[in-house]
């Protein structure tokens, strides 16, 4: 598919304050991180994949190209970091995924004499409650 370690030396991170609770901490550390993959200037992907990607994540990547991810979940900023390149590395992963196309199969013989008979059953038994004619 593609090289990971080569993919991670092209990520941009940039670190920003963390928004929510957390008191004074908030307000004076960067924890967040902001992760940018330019997709046009990638050298790991070639031009097949780079078309496959903007066609499937193309509600998440801006008009300049760049796929931007965001996360601050962890007071760690290191912590966010490798959480952050997880995620898009699985997202990439998601997107250059080909799902296999599915072969119908014949219905075997004897699946389809099992169901005729269950309906001939069935049929029988209701016969059976309703009232005898009597002509």
């Amino acid at each position: 598919m593609f090289e990971e370690e080569a993919l991670i030396k092209e990520f941009n991170f940039k670190a920003i304050r963390s928004s929510g609770a957390g008191g004074q901490h908030v307000n004076k550390v960067s924890s967040k991180i902001e992760l940018s993959f330019n997709l046009e200037t990638s050298l790991v992907l070639n031009e097949n994949q780079k078309q496959v990607i903007k066609l499937k994540l193309s509600n998440r990547i801006n008009k300049d190209g760049l796929l931007i991810l965001q996360c601050g979940e962890s007071r760690s900023q290191h912590k966010n970091k490798n959480i952050a390149i997880k995620r898009i590395i699985q997202v990439l992963k998601s997107a250059l995924y080909i799902q296999k196309r599915r072969i119908p199969t014949k219905t075997p013989k004897a699946v389809v004499f099992k169901r005729l008979k269950n309906k001939r059953v069935n049929k029988e038994r209701k016969a059976n409650r309703s009232k005898p004619r009597l002509d």
